[in-house]
């Protein structure tokens, strides 16, 4: 999952290329076909089914970061393909293409020592000279006011207003580089910037950055700035289920399998991909199942990618004949469900969990493209914690996915008895 981005960048404008193969025209909705055999086995015996939603994010994060465009992810959809199968169902792969930012080393030099950072996802490249500026409180546009920093490098805090704000305020000052400095331990993952940036801009770790923060209080301390970044085409590869025969669903269940560089991705989003798997397992034999589509997405971390390939490519009619789709992000740790999206479907959704907590859903996940073509949406989250977009997000509540698993059954059900 990522807040950070509402938008796709702007240098990804018309970048997006989808590689798809049309399926039969009784299908609307165009994607690859991997392979026209369908293996029919056995359900599943209901009872192991727990067992076997926390061993589906066991699998995921024993295969480390699944970022898109790699080899693991290859690994990770083929693994999906076959969890699928197993319990009867046709399964698609469409594949697309995109612009994906890269960081090959990027860096800050203060008195000779070189401080590691990253570039903030979607950052112009450079190499800059200049002095190092503290600007007070977050980078707001008063904030720079106060002080001098044309010509010179910002250093700022991270927080309260969003990335891109900081950076737009600091180029308006006349800053020709900017440090955001995380307001937490470790390193700021994940970030990403709505607009392309004027300036280049590192993030630093608050263990690396604090010091600085401090230490450029004294205006003589001169700095080098390197950003050293690229694009890169990627092909992500969005996983498509459902029972053969099924050309209009009335419901999508979805959540994307990739996870940002270096985190292996269990609560975001292993758990909700092994969600929607168990949703799909447990109504397999039922009718319901000829009623649902459900889609393993791929590029949500890199600006929902996937999500907006898939309905990019759909037909109108196809769009149009949904009743709502289901989202599932984080949905591993915290005991407090929340569930937001379309005000008709929240409200829906408090006759079947009173407990569950509405929410202003953001656009920073799957269900965003959906609800910008007017699709009811439900988005189904647990909220952050402290291992989010970091290396130690490998361990989620077996207990919780069950429950969302549980929940999500009962309005299904509802939603098209």
């Amino acid at each position: 999952m990522n807040f950070l981005k509402r938008k796709t960048n702007s240098w990804l404008n018309g970048a997006m290329l989808a590689i798809l193969v049309s399926l039969p025209t009784a299908c609307t909705l165009p994607t690859n076909r991997l392979n026209n055999v369908v293996d029919f086995l056995p359900k599943a015996d209901a009872k192991n089914d727990n067992n076997a939603t926390y061993a589906n994010v066991q699998a995921l994060v024993n295969m480390g970061a699944r970022v898109a465009g790699t080899p693991v992810m290859e690994k990770a959809s083929s693994y999906l393909i076959d969890e699928y199968r197993k319990v009867g169902y046709l399964t698609e792969v469409q594949t697309f293409n995109y612009q994906k930012f890269v960081d090959l080393g990027s860096n800050l030099t203060v008195n000779g020592a070189i401080i590691e950072g990253k570039a903030l996802n979607g950052t112009i490249p450079g190499k800059l000279n200049a002095a190092l500026v503290v600007v007070p409180n977050v980078g707001r546009a008063d904030d720079f006011a106060k002080l001098n920093v044309k010509g010179a490098i910002a250093i700022v805090r991270r927080g309260e207003i969003r990335f891109s704000q900081k950076v737009e305020n600091a180029a308006a000052a006349g800053a020709i580089g900017l440090v955001i400095v995380n307001n937490e331990p470790g390193d700021l993952n994940g970030a990403t910037l709505v607009d392309s940036p004027k300036i280049p801009v590192l993030a630093l770790s608050g263990e690396r950055g604090n010091p600085l923060l401090n230490q450029a209080q004294n205006p003589s301390i001169s700095v080098s700035l390197n950003i050293n970044a690229q694009r890169q085409i990627v092909t992500g590869r969005n996983i498509i289920a459902h029972l053969p025969g099924v050309t209009q669903p009335k419901i999508i269940l979805g959540g994307h399998y990739d996870s940002v560089p270096g985190s292996p991705g269990a609560n975001d989003n292993a758990s909700g991909t092994a969600v929607v798997l168990a949703v799909a397992r447990n109504l397999h034999n039922t009718n319901l199942a000829r009623q649902a589509w459900f889609v393993a997405f791929d590029g949500e971390e890199d600006g929902l990618y996937g999500s907006r390939t898939f309905v990019n490519t759909a037909a109108p009619e196809f769009l149009s004949g949904l009743k709502g789709m289901l989202n599932f992000d984080m949905v591993g740790v915290n005991n407090q469900l929340r569930i937001g999206g379309t005000s008709s479907l929240t409200a829906f959704t408090k006759t079947i969990d009173p407990n569950a907590k509405n929410f202003a859903a953001n656009g920073g996940s799957d269900h965003a493209p959906f609800a910008d073509k007017n699709v009811p949406v439900l988005f189904f989250y647990r909220g952050q914690e402290p291992n989010y977009h970091t290396p130690n997000d490998k361990t989620i509540d077996p207990k919780l996915l069950n429950a969302t698993t549980q929940v999500a059954l009962d309005i299904v059900k509802k939603l098209l008895k």
